[in-house]
């Protein structure tokens, strides 16, 4: 039976809840209906009687089954994205009246990059909340478009990222930090201590890469077009902080990534940087927050940290609302 999204949207509102999508998900991702029930904490009976009204609820088969469980259809495929940002919606909602509950404590949504969180947010945060005690801090990192979408679905009171080429309609960049790219190694690397390494040199080495599509990585395939052939690479490729730090330390790999990307490792001696030639700066990291007036803990968080990048003679001019280019 054909029915309208509004027939649907209804239908749901009236009769659907919170615990079927629980449901839906888990089942979706352990692919077995008893597992799910048991990480749930429901009967097996119940998880399968959940699934049956949902479907019927909707109009629409969700999993089929085969020798080792259950896989979702189609259709479910296309409901999981909508299911997990509805309940990572309820969550945040959860961690605002709890914030509100205890003592009246205020509450700020703060997205950053990994970036911006190892150069701008990392001890600085802690003393924030010595200074503030009463206002809670709900720190979530994303980055590029994820960040935007966060600024567009009103879901972060302040951004914490690398100036974006195309800045929201109603925010302003207020840049913090300088960056820059640079090689980096572990050490105990051969190449640790060396003042400077030669195009030569590089090419002879196993490189740690970004993905695709990220300025690290442009700028790395730009960088190795000086080389007089290609270089090797590791087979993992990935910009995970605890990975890149891992691998560094384990494996005689060098990496091309944003200096505070790398910060934490470097101040606590696990990595080292080659000088490679004249400096490679990137986009500034910043805070994208709105034109308009904050709430009174985001501005205090927005001061703080501006106040400390001040007092480092970091700052420069804030960004508004602009059109350009990718940096």
């Amino acid at each position: 039976m054909d029915h309208s999204a509004t027939f649907l949207l209804n239908h749901l509102m009236a009769r659907g809840k919170f615990r079927h999508l629980q449901v839906l998900l888990k089942v979706a991702e352990l692919g077995s209906v008893q597992r799910a029930a048991d990480a749930i904490g429901l009967t097996q009976s119940s998880v399968t009687q959940t699934l049956a009204y949902l479907e019927r609820l909707i109009d629409t088969h969700l999993f089929d089954r085969h020798a080792r469980g259950v896989r979702p259809t189609p259709a479910c495929e296309g409901l999981l994205p909508v299911a997990r940002n509805v309940l990572l919606a309820l969550s945040e909602t959860a961690e605002v009246i709890a914030a509100r509950q205890r003592r009246g404590l205020r509450l700020v949504r703060l997205v950053a990059s990994v970036s911006a969180s190892h150069g701008l947010l990392v001890g600085t945060l802690s003393e924030f909340g010595k200074v503030h005690p009463d206002i809670a801090v709900h720190l979530t990192e994303a980055e590029g478009d994820d960040q935007l979408l966060a600024v567009a679905r009103g879901e972060a009171d302040l951004v914490a990222c690398r100036r974006p080429a195309v800045i929201p309609e109603g925010w302003l960049f207020v840049p913090l930090l300088e960056d820059r790219f640079a090689v980096l190694c572990s050490a105990g690397h051969r190449l640790e201590g060396r003042r400077r390494a030669s195009a030569e040199v590089l090419a002879e080495q196993t490189w740690l890469l970004f993905p695709s599509g990220t300025p690290a990585r442009e700028r790395f395939d730009e960088l190795t077009r000086s080389f007089p052939n290609p270089p090797r690479t590791h087979s993992v490729i990935t910009r995970s902080p605890t990975m890149v730090s891992w691998l560094l330390r384990h494996e005689e790999l060098l990496a091309f990534m944003p200096v505070n990307f790398a910060r934490p490792m470097l101040e606590a001696g696990e990595l080292h940087e080659i000088a490679v030639g004249p400096a490679r700066p990137l986009a500034p990291l910043g805070l994208l927050r709105p034109s308009a007036l904050l709430s009174e803990a985001a501005e205090q968080l927005s001061a703080y940290l501006q106040s400390r990048s001040s007092s480092a003679g970091r700052a420069v001019r804030p960004t508004r609302q602009r059109h350009a280019g990718r940096n």
